[in-house]
């Protein structure tokens, strides 16, 4: 497996190489700036001035890259003072690179994020941090990379290039635009056709597109980009899967709360929030001059209600959970749907435990977390170990010995469920304190990184939280802090697609339509009674008493994706037994179909969605 991984990212590496070798023999003036690896391709940076590549550029691109792998160019490592490649980067014209070698030479790094901003790309002035730096060649292509590559240019997989965007050197909208050129890659011809297969069919499943159709959310120029407006049925859909985590964290204990959309800067001073996300809050001043925030987490309210009143251990584990808004200043070129927003509702909770009760209220959200997936029809769970950076602390709170035995702490809880079935995410952790991410598989097979369970040590350390223990001392207590669906709106971008909008009977925004044959009043007036009787056992039940014809009215509920259809005519009216028409993906022996009563068919309706079970059992 770890060989595979290795080759994989090794090919992806090098066909980034071959497709800026490509461009540049197309365009023998282009401005060369990075060229990663990404999941499942590469994809490289490019500055050609006024020219810009399109769509239409992609098989010509791809061409020259064919022609460059027959000729199987092996891959030559080769280093160069840090010095002589800052040269080498002038005379060849290539200012983006000698720019990168000036970061090397005076900081031993070109991440952007871990240089100072006025300084970037400064030639040094004196002793250098890096002596000499690595370059690979192919034919007449030589670059400034670390590697790896494969051994040659036909030592790859197969490609395609499949798009082309507008990217700021660096990510930094004050620097150059260049055009980023995507391409994705695997071993074999055949995984590529699949995952172009799955691609295809994730645009049917595009949560947008769905949303629009089925009535679900819709965006408002006159409110603002990444601020969704959910409509009746979507919020009917949104409020279902909220019930469904709040009721299973009842049942473990917790209590609700209600915290304000606003706070004073003084609380997230004091949590460490302001320090780190200060420039990505909305903030407001207030006539007397006062700065105040838009809350952009919950935790740190959470804490306040914990320090209002002296707690015993006795008293802990305290639980509190909370379904309310955050709000996030994130830039208009990083919202997407639902996937990223600026108005964000989230599922959250907080445990308020201590250090010895950690493992036991870790197992508690872990079943929680499960039984809520398994509820919405994700079979399969991933799990990830999200840790700090040895390397690169600055960005964490607390001491490096507290993170090492706080990621122990989780790292345990992970062998006790899962054994060995994890994997690490060295700095991925919040900057407060390690946690477990739960990963879930959707339909057509992409993974989306979803609940998460969190250790902080941090935020306790700075709001002074405590409990009173057995020998009447004070002992300082930890947080876990949970989220099951995390984002409702990002959660929602992939319930939708995972169901591509055909979701279980228990959270459909219609569960059942009733279709009348005719305009006669005794069938209209059945069908409101049907519908009055459907609705006092708790369900969603739609009427379309429209002057259409039958076949009209039934593909209407086939498009809007309804669970369950019933067709009202005269012998329904005269007491005869309903034949309802079932969504095909409920189903789950299609010869079992039957007629039942109106009672007996609204009952079983009724109890599939009480026990939210995701396949009919009429």
């Amino acid at each position: 497996m770890a060989e595979q991984q290795d080759y994989e990212y090794a090919m992806r590496h090098s066909l980034a190489h071959i497709m800026a070798t490509a461009i540049q023999d197309l365009w023998p003036g282009v401005k060369l700036g990075v060229g990663p690896v990404i999941e499942n391709g590469f994809y490289y940076d490019v500055d050609l001035g006024d020219e810009k590549i399109s769509d239409e550029d992609f098989p010509r691109i791809e061409s020259r890259m064919q022609e460059i792998i027959a000729s199987a160019q092996p891959f030559e490592r080769f280093e160069m003072p840090v010095a002589e490649a800052v040269e080498w980067a002038k005379q060849y014209g290539q200012p983006y690179k000698e720019e990168l070698l000036n970061d090397l030479q005076r900081e031993g790094t070109t991440i952007a994020k871990d240089l100072d901003a006025d300084t970037l790309g400064v030639a040094v002035d004196g002793d250098s941090k890096v002596e000499n730096v690595s370059f690979y060649r192919n034919g007449d292509f030589t670059d400034l990379c670390r590697g790896p590559h494969v051994e040659a240019t036909n030592k790859v997989g197969a490609f395609k290039i499949m798009r082309v965007a507008g990217a700021y050197w660096r990510g930094k909208d004050t620097n150059p635009q260049m055009q980023r050129v995507y391409g994705v890659a695997f071993a074999t011809p055949k995984e590529l056709r699949q995952y172009l297969d799955m691609l295809e069919e994730a645009k049917k499943r595009d949560h947008r597109k769905l949303g629009q159709e089925l009535d679900i959310f819709v965006f408002s120029d006159l409110v603002g980009q990444g601020l969704p407006l959910w409509t009746p049925r979507g919020t009917v859909l949104k409020n279902q899967l909220d019930a469904f985590v709040q009721e299973l964290r009842e049942a473990v204990g917790f209590q609700q709360v209600s915290i304000p959309h606003i706070t004073k800067k003084d609380l997230y001073e004091t949590s460490g929030h302001w320090a780190k996300f200060k420039d990505e809050l909305f903030r407001i001043t207030t006539r007397e001059g006062h700065e105040f925030a838009m809350k952009p987490m919950n935790c740190p309210h959470h804490t306040q209600i914990y320090a209002s009143q002296p707690r015993s251990y006795r008293d802990l584990p305290v639980r509190y959970r909370d379904s309310t808004m955050v709000y996030r200043d994130e830039q208009s070129g990083e919202l997407g749907g639902l996937s990223r927003v600026r108005g964000i509702t989230q599922d959250d909770a907080h445990v308020f435990c201590r250090t010895s009760q950690v493992e036991e209220e870790s197992f508690k959200l872990w079943d929680v977390i499960e039984t809520f997936y398994r509820g919405c029809g994700f079979t399969e769970l991933k799990y990830r170990l999200s840790t700090h950076d040895p390397d690169n602390m600055a960005g964490y709170a607390g001491d490096a010995d507290k993170w090492e035995s706080t990621v122990a702490q989780l790292e345990n809880i992970l062998k006790s469920k899962v054994g060995d079935n994890y994997f690490v995410g060295v700095g991925e952790a919040a900057f407060y304190g390690p946690k477990i991410d739960f990963m879930a598989r959707d339909a057509i097979g992409r993974e989306h990184q979803v609940a998460t369970i969190q250790l902080d040590f941090n935020q306790p350390e700075g709001f002074d939280l405590t409990c009173t223990n057995e020998q009447g001392d004070p002992e300082r207590i930890v947080m876990l802090h949970c989220a099951v669906m995390g984002s409702h709106e990002r959660f929602l971008s992939v319930y939708i697609e995972h169901t591509a909008g055909k979701f279980p009977v228990w959270c459909a925004p219609e569960q059942i339509r009733l279709l009348s044959v005719n305009q006669e009043s005794d069938t209209i007036a059945h069908v409101a009674q049907l519908q009055e009787q459907g609705r006092a056992l708790g369900l969603r039940v739609g009427v379309d008493n429209s002057n259409e014809s039958v076949g009209k009215k039934i593909r209407a509920a086939e498009l809007w994706k309804v669970p369950y259809t019933l067709v009202i005519g005269e012998k329904e009216v005269q007491g005869g037994e309903l034949t309802p028409r079932i969504r095909k993906d409920l189903v789950v022996d299609e010869t079992s179909a039957r007629s039942y009563t109106a009672e007996e068919f609204l009952k079983t309706v009724a109890n599939e969605a009480k026990t939210r079970v995701n396949k009919t059992s009429l």
